[in-house]
C-alpha cells in the first residue's frame, strides 16, 4: 500500500461549480506558486472550455497537503464526453460527487456516479452553492441518498460523509455551524476516508493505459495508473491488448508526472502514482503497458461505441476559399486524423470518392466541439446532418436511447409533453420542483431529439432547462417527423437587400441579413408552409427619375435567426448541409441546381 498518495475524481453535472473548487484546493494547498496571476477556471484550458463554461477533456492535476500528495482527476461533466469519464474512474479509489444546492442531481451526474459505483469506489458527497439564496440542502441530501438507492449502492458506500461547501468562496464545512474559513475539511475527508491506492504484490511493471494524446516532440503520450513494480526512463517494455496478445517492444523514453498545473520529468515512478510516458507507436487506451515478463493484461473497461455520425467534405460553393486557407479533402482528412490521436471516442472512416468522410461520436456537442475547433484553424467544410447509428442485436434492430430530464414552468408542461410524445419519448417521472416549476424525465430516442433544443427554447420563452444522458440501446423506436416547415431558398448569387427581404417577411422567418452574401441554392429563411420555395432576395426597389421627400420610410426588419453551429447541424434535413468557414455558418442545399434538386426529388419518391 502506497501510504502517502490519494486518487481521487471529482464528478459533477455541467455547470455545479466543480472547475471553481479545483482552482480553490490548488490555491489553499500551495501547490501553484504564482496565486495572483492565477486565471479563473484555471484547469479548463480549452478556449471552448472556457467560452461553454463546460470541461471537455479530463485532466490530471496534484496537490500537496499535510505530506500527503492527492492527484486530482477533473472529469468532464456532460454525457456526450462520457467516452473520458469512464475509462478515468479506472484510475482512482474515490471519487467527490459535487452536487448544486440549488438544483440537485442531474441527469449526468447519475451518468457518472452510476460508473463509479460500479467499479466499487468510495464516495464523498459534496454540496456546493450552500450560500445560494435558493439553495435547499436538505432536500438535495434526500434526492442525493435517494439516487445512491436507485443505483444499487453497497451498505459501505451508502455511509458517504457529506461536505458543505462554497467553491467559489473557498470554504468548506462538516457541519453547518460550523466556521467558514478554508478547505481544510475537504482535504482531512479525502485523506481519511479515500483509500491509499491499491498495489499489486507482483513487483514488475504493469500500467493500464486510460489516457492518450499526441505531443509534437514526444509523439503518443500515454497517462494512466502504476499497477505494479516501477518504471525507469530507457526501460524496456511492451504492449498488451485486453485480449493480451502483443502489439509492440518499445522503450520509454519519458516519464512525466502531475505536480500543480505543470508536467514534471521523473527518472523513476512507482505504484499508485498516476503518470504519463511516451516512446510508443501503437499502444492506445484500455492496453497494458508492461515489464516484458508480464503475460496477461490488465482488466480494462471497454470503450463505449459512437452513438451519432454525420459526414464532413470540401467546401464546394460559390462562395468557397473565400475565407479560410485550409480547403482540400487532403488537409481535412490529416486533421482528424490528428484528432483520433487525442480522442478514443471518436471514430473516422473515409467514403470510396476519398473526398468526405464520416465521422462518429458520442452526440452533438461532442462532434459540434471538433467542427468548431477546425474552424478556429482555418478550415472550410461541408456538413451533413447527424444521424444515429443503429445496431443489430439477435436480429433485432436497436438505436440509441437517452433520458433526458426538463425543467419547464408549470404552464409550458402540456406543450412539452405534447412535443415529446411526438418525438416518441416516454414520461417516467414528473414531480414538483418548487417555484413554480415541474421536472419531468423522459426516455427517448436520440433520433427523436436532433434539432429539438431550440424548439423546446421557443416552446418554453426561453426559461426552459433541458439534460440529456445516454441510457443504452432500445429496440427500434419506428418513424419519426421531422422538421414541418420547408426553407426558403435564394436563385441567385449576390448581395440580399434589405428592400427584398422586407417584402419576403409574410413568407417565412429570415436567416440572413442585408449586404450578406448569397448564391443559387443557399438557404435564407424558413417557409411558413411545409414545402421549399425559391425567392429572389437581390433584385432591389426599381428607382424612378423623380423622388417625393419623404416617399420612402425607413425598412425594418428583426433580427434574423441566429446561426450557430450546433443549431445549424440539428436544424438542416438530410437533402442540405451546413457550410462551416472561419467567419460564417451558411445554410444551402446539398445540390445547388434546382434541376438536379428535382431529379433527386423524384428519384428518392
Amino acid at each position: 500500500m502506497q501510504q502517502d498518495i490519494r486518487n481521487v475524481a471529482i464528478i459533477a453535472h455541467v455547470d455545479h461549480g466543480k472547475t471553481t473548487l479545483v482552482d480553490n484546493m490548488l490555491k489553499q494547498s500551495g501547490s501553484v506558486k504564482d496565486v495572483k496571476n492565477l486565471t479563473e477556471r484555471v484547469m479548463d484550458s480549452n478556449d471552448q472550455e472556457k467560452e461553454r463554461g463546460i470541461t471537455i477533456l479530463a485532466k490530471c492535476t496534484s496537490i500537496e497537503w499535510n505530506d500527503l500528495r492527492i492527484n486530482i482527476v477533473d472529469t468532464p461533466g456532460h454525457a456526450d464526453f462520457g467516452g473520458e469519464v469512464e475509462r478515468i474512474l479506472s484510475m482512482v479509489d474515490g471519487v467527490v460527487l459535487l452536487v448544486d444546492a440549488a438544483e440537485g442531481p442531474m441527469p449526468q451526474t447519475k451518468f457518472v456516479l452510476t460508473k463509479a459505483l460500479k467499479l466499487g469506489l468510495k464516495p464523498i458527497v459534496l454540496i456546493n452553492k450552500i450560500d445560494r439564496q435558493d439553495a435547499r440542502v436538505d432536500e438535495v441530501l434526500d434526492e442525493i441518498l435517494e439516487l445512491f438507492i436507485v443505483l444499487d449502492a453497497t451498505s459501505e458506500q451508502l455511509d458517504f460523509p457529506v461536505i458543505y461547501a462554497s467553491g467559489r468562496s473557498g470554504w468548506a464545512v462538516k457541519d453547518l455551524e460550523d466556521e467558514r474559513k478554508d478547505l481544510a475539511p475537504l482535504f482531512e475527508t479525502i485523506a481519511s476516508y479515500i483509500p491509499s491506492p491499491y498495489v499489486q504484490d507482483d513487483p514488475a511493471f504493469r500500467m493500464l493505459v486510460t489516457m492518450r494524446e499526441y505531443n509534437s516532440y514526444l509523439g503518443r503520450v500515454l497517462t494512466g495508473r502504476i499497477m505494479s513494480g516501477s518504471v525507469k526512463c530507457n526501460q524496456q517494455v511492451k504492449v498488451l491488448n485486453t485480449e493480451s496478445k502483443l502489439m509492440e517492444n518499445s522503450k520509454v523514453t519519458k516519464i512525466l508526472a502531475f505536480r500543480g498545473l505543470e508536467k514534471v520529468s521523473l527518472d523513476y515512478a512507482y505504484a499508485g502514482d498516476i503518470i504519463s510516458i511516451a516512446g510508443f507507436e501503437k499502444a492506445s487506451v484500455t492496453d497494458t503497458i508492461c515489464d516484458p515478463s508480464v503475460e496477461e493484461a490488465l482488466f480494462a473497461l471497454p470503450i463505449d461505441p459512437p452513438t451519432l455520425s454525420i459526414t464532413v467534405s470540401v467546401n464546394d460553393s460559390p462562395l468557397a476559399g473565400t475565407e479560410g486557407s485550409k480547403l482540400t479533402s487532403s488537409m481535412i482528412g490529416e486533421r482528424l486524423a490528428k484528432e483520433m490521436e487525442n480522442n478514443v471516442a471518436i471514430t473516422i472512416t473515409q467514403n470510396e470518392s476519398k473526398e468526405a468522410f464520416e465521422v462518429a461520436g458520442r452526440g452533438e456537442l461532442q462532434l459540434g466541439v471538433l467542427i468548431e475547433s477546425m474552424r478556429r484553424e482555418g478550415f472550410e467544410l461541408s456538413i451533413s446532418r447527424p444521424k444515429v447509428l443503429f445496431v443489430t442485436q439477435d436480429g433485432q434492430k436497436l438505436e440509441p436511447a437517452e433520458e433526458i430530464q426538463v425543467d419547464v414552468d408549470d404552464e409550458f408542461v402540456g406543450v412539452v409533453m405534447q412535443s415529446m410524445a411526438q418525438r416518441k419519448a416516454e414520461m417516467v417521472d414528473t414531480r414538483a420542483s418548487g417555484g413554480g416549476k415541474t421536472r419531468i424525465t423522459f426516455h427517448g430516442p436520440s433520433r427523436g431529439l436532433i434539432g429539438y433544443h431550440s424548439q423546446f427554447l421557443s416552446e418554453t420563452r426561453g426559461t426552459g432547462l433541458m439534460n440529456r444522458s445516454f441510457l443504452g440501446y432500445r429496440p427500434y423506436y419506428g418513424k419519426i417527423s421531422g422538421r414541418r416547415n420547408g426553407v426558403l431558398i435564394s436563385n441567385d448569387q449576390g448581395e440580399a437587400t434589405a428592400y427584398d427581404l422586407f417584402n419576403l417577411l409574410d413568407r417565412g422567418k429570415m436567416c440572413i441579413s442585408p449586404g450578406q452574401k448569397v448564391y443559387a441554392g443557399m438557404i435564407v429563411g424558413e417557409h411558413n408552409r411545409e414545402n421549399d420555395l425559391e425567392v429572389n432576395v437581390l433584385k432591389g426597389k426599381k428607382l424612378s427619375n423623380v423622388r417625393a421627400a419623404g416617399k420612402d420610410e425607413a425598412i425594418r426588419l428583426p433580427p434574423p435567426t441566429p446561426m450557430t453551429l450546433e443549431w445549424s447541424m440539428s436544424y438542416i434535413q438530410d437533402d442540405e448541409r451546413v457550410e462551416v468557414t472561419p467567419h460564417s455558418i451558411r445554410l444551402r442545399k446539398e445540390y445547388l441546381d434546382p434541376n438536379e434538386r428535382k431529379k433527386r426529388s423524384r428519384s428518392s419518391e
